[in-house]
Order: structure tokens, then C-alpha cells, then sequence
């Protein structure tokens, strides 16, 4: 089971390393990371430079990719890591975000271990995918905290995933951030974010690879337990107004005007409460 981490940084020497060190201090060995750089002036790949050399001495087993050239913004530099990935499932780490310990990608893994619900698995033992009846569920979802500029513990985050995720599920808003939601990599690759959203392509992302799923009846995995710590400050909280009206936007691609409409009308009225 292969596990690829996409990072993608700009000018991000002062909060990398602490997410580059979450990945280099994981005990499971089958891990790609790709870093999309957007030819960054700062320290920025003096760090990643530093980072593989750190993983390489570990021989951790990890393999580093890097890509650093000009890109189109945020979304446009995750479509270049959908076209170079490898492995089974992806997740979007950004610079400032990191993994919460060290046995997180371990404990994801296990948990896909079967507990017997296939007949034809019944007296084996594994990974589900061993098996032609046991898909590899499409999305691996989690929990998220919140930490600050330091990366400090700040609180849960509010919004919390249901105990089954559908893609109906958003129209109550993201209620699983992107840093927790894992793709499987078919899925995530034949689904390339809308470059047409600057701050919610990644809402709309998960929402159309829920949809896919839901098409194709594959199940998506709870896996209860925080797999991300989110830092705060991040484009959506710099552009906060843009923000919520393009994911306005989203909301009524994918659930109709009038849905959307009387749901912001019941966040008013809880948010008044």
C-alpha cells in the first residue's frame, strides 16, 4: 500500500519544515512525497534539499519527488502532482500543515485491514485490494485539528465528518477538510481540479470524487482518527468574502439553487442562535 503526500509550496521556507518533518518521522516505509514548487525565491528549496537529504540517511524508505517551476496558482501546481502520481491513495498536504504523529500513516494502513466481511477473504489475512471483490474504498477520510502560525494545538476542528460520508454530506458544508480526505489515485487522477475557483476547487474536488464513487458504488472509509493538523491562516482565511462566494458557487453546481439557498438560510439562523 503506497501513500503519496503532495506538498505544493511558494515562498514557504518559514512554515515547510515542520510538514516536511511529519512525513520524514513516519514508521511506515511506503511513502511518496511530491513537492510542487512554484520556483520559490526564498529558502524554500534550500529546505527541501536538506529534507531529502535527512530521508535518504534514514533510509526510511520514502521516496522524494521535486518540481519546481512557474505555475497558474494553487490548484493549477495540484494538477501537476494528480499527473506525476504513483500509488494508491493521495492526500494534500500544504506547506504549514502536518501529519499528527508519527505512526499516522501506519495506522491509516491498518486500518483497511479486513475483519471478515468478504466470503472469499474470510480465512485470510491483509490489505482489502489483495482480493477482486474487496475495492480499495475511494476516499479514506478522517479528523482534523487546528493548530496556529507555531503549529500549537488551537482546538478540534468545528466541523466534523459524519459517521458515513456521502457526497450529499457537503451541502452542510466541508464537513471533512481537504488535509483528511485521501483519494484513491484512479479516482483522483481522472478527476483534475477546476482551475475556473481560486479558493474552492478543492471543495468542489472532493465533492466530484464523492460523486464518482457513489457512481461506481464504492465505498468511502471512515477512519476515526485525526490524520491532519490544519493551520489556520491559509488562503481562504486571507480571502475570506471571495471565498464563501465561490463556494456558493460550488454548492449550487452540485445541489441546486434552491438547496443551497435554504441551507445558508439555516447557517444564518444556528450561527444566530
Amino acid at each position: 500500500m503506497v501513500i503519496t503526500y503532495v506538498t505544493i509550496t511558494y515562498n514557504a521556507a518559514q512554515v515547510l519544515k515542520r510538514t516536511l518533518d511529519s512525513v520524514l518521522q513516519q514508521d511506515y516505509r511506503d511513502i511518496v512525497h511530491l513537492i510542487i514548487d512554484g520556483a520559490s525565491t526564498d529558502g524554500t528549496l534550500q529546505i527541501v534539499d536538506d529534507y531529502i537529504r535527512r530521508s535518504n540517511a534514514a533510509d526510511n524508505g520514502h521516496r522524494i519527488q521535486v518540481i519546481s517551476e512557474p505555475d497558474h496558482g494553487i490548484y493549477d501546481a495540484m494538477n501537476k502532482g494528480l499527473r506525476s502520481l504513483d500509488g494508491d491513495y493521495v492526500c494534500f498536504l500544504n506547506a504549514g500543515d502536518f501529519l499528527p504523529a508519527s505512526d499516522t500513516v501506519s495506522s491509516i494502513v491498518a486500518s483497511l485491514s479486513h475483519n471478515g466481511d468478504c466470503p472469499l477473504c474470510e480465512e485470510r489475512s491483509g490489505l482489502q485490494g489483495d482480493c477482486p471483490q474487496c475495492d480499495l474504498p475511494a476516499v479514506l477520510y478522517g479528523e482534523t485539528d487546528i493548530v496556529d502560525a507555531e503549529g500549537r494545538f488551537l482546538h478540534h476542528r468545528r466541523l466534523s465528518p459524519p459517521e458515513h460520508l456521502t457526497w450529499k454530506s457537503f451541502r452542510h458544508g466541508m464537513l471533512v477538510c481537504h488535509q483528511a480526505f485521501y483519494a484513491r489515485t484512479d479516482f483522483a487522477i481522472a478527476t483534475p481540479y477546476d482551475l475556473r475557483y481560486r479558493y474552492s476547487a478543492d471543495v468542489d474536488w472532493c465533492i466530484r470524487i464523492m460523486k464518482a464513487a457513489a457512481k461506481e458504488n464504492v465505498p468511502l472509509h471512515n477512519l476515526h482518527m485525526v490524520v491532519a493538523n490544519y493551520t489556520e491562516e491559509g488562503q481562504t482565511t486571507l480571502h475570506h468574502r471571495e471565498s464563501l462566494l465561490e463556494r456558493f458557487r460550488v454548492m449550487t453546481r452540485h445541489y441546486g439553487w434552491l438547496s443551497t439557498i435554504a441551507m445558508h438560510v439555516w447557517f444564518v439562523f444556528r450561527s444566530g442562535r
